[in-house]
């Protein structure tokens, strides 16, 4: 028999709005505390101390719009953040700061998530959709130079990118992107070079959410349907099918495969959270705890694995956590 799926370990309430992005910082030797961020739709960030469970700080930078990226840079006092007044912030909260350092405008009125890629020491890529509407704009940071701006070929109707995920391959420094489009396809991008390598036809809606291992060259996407899509890069760059996973209820915000590549968490319309075996997509267990949309998941860095969580943010202004690394 299976085992009955567990209850949160505890659940954190005190947004007083719907959370959208969640972010953990948790990989620091003791004595460090261990932070859980989140985003909200009322502009807050909140910084969770995930020892009392309570907020530390909140972070007020977005005009009260909507807060729906939350990055750490190196480390828990550089943070980058992300809301619906089309700015990117840069946060300096060594010492107890609480201040803006740097913002980048971002002309896009959607709701793409950034994607950051440390190149360096205290370099950064950053990957954001930008003003024209089907392109995607690279920058550094935190010099906030222009590498280059990926447009589709014209004519190629990708719509506005959804998705973003900037990564490298293990034997070099190239920087790639994979890019989820409104017309449902995952676009892979040469950034050094400025073009598309390969284009796969993944969901007949937009994407809302993937991710990669690029360990296994493998990735998983998505959308506003009942179908999970997984997909491979073969030696020469392509994207291919894999398979593809049905779901029992449409629409999925938000997936992530924890860092051990051994499961992934799927945040759905359907108001769960669902864990599925990352090697063959079987399905693990259903998270049945909020009573909205679960709009973002997340997995934390605790560098031992019996402390490692799993968090969830909803439309129903609460944040569950779980312990699931025992159980699966």
């Amino acid at each position: 028999m299976a085992l009955p799926p567990p209850d949160p370990q505890f659940v954190l309430r005190g947004t007083s709005a719907p959370v959208h992005t969640l972010h953990f910082s948790c990989g620091g030797p003791e004595p460090d505390i261990p932070l859980l961020f989140s985003g909200s739709e009322n502009g807050f960030i909140h910084v969770w101390n995930l020892k009392t469970r309570r907020v530390d700080t909140a972070l007020d930078g977005h005009g009260r719009k909507s807060v729906y990226c939350v990055e750490t840079m190196g480390g828990k006092d550089r943070l980058l953040s992300q809301g619906r007044d089309q700015r990117i912030c840069l946060w300096d909260l060594a010492e107890g700061r609480t201040s803006v350092t740097d913002s980048v405008f971002t002309e896009h009125v959607g709701f793409c998530r950034c994607s950051l890629l440390k190149v360096a020491q205290g370099r950064w890529l950053m990957a954001m959709a930008a003003r024209s509407l089907e392109e995607v704009q690279i920058l550094e940071l935190p010099s906030k130079t222009s590498v280059c701006t990926l447009k589709p070929e014209v004519g190629a109707k990708l719509g506005m990118p959804m998705c973003l995920k900037l990564w490298q391959l293990s034997c070099g420094p190239q920087p790639l992107l994979l890019a989820g489009y409104e017309d449902g396809s995952v676009v892979l991008w040469n950034v050094s070079m400025g073009k598309a390598l390969s284009q796969l036809n993944c969901h007949q809606e937009p994407v809302m959410s993937l991710d990669f291992d690029s360990e296994k060259a493998k990735g998983i996407s998505g959308s506003s349907e009942k179908v999970l899509s997984i997909w491979s890069l073969n030696e020469q760059q392509s994207l291919q099918v894999y398979k593809t996973h049905e779901l029992v209820n449409a629409g999925i915000s938000d997936i992530t495969i924890r860092p051990d590549k051994k499961i992934l968490a799927t945040a759905g319309w359907d108001h769960r959270i669902r864990i599925f075996g990352w090697k063959k997509l079987k399905p693990l267990a259903v998270l049945d705890y909020h009573t909205a949309t679960v709009h973002c998941v997340s997995f934390s860095d605790h560098s031992t694995p019996r402390d490692r969580l799993l968090a969830a943010g909803s439309k129903d202004q609460r944040i569950s956590v779980w312990s699931i690394y025992a159980q699966t």
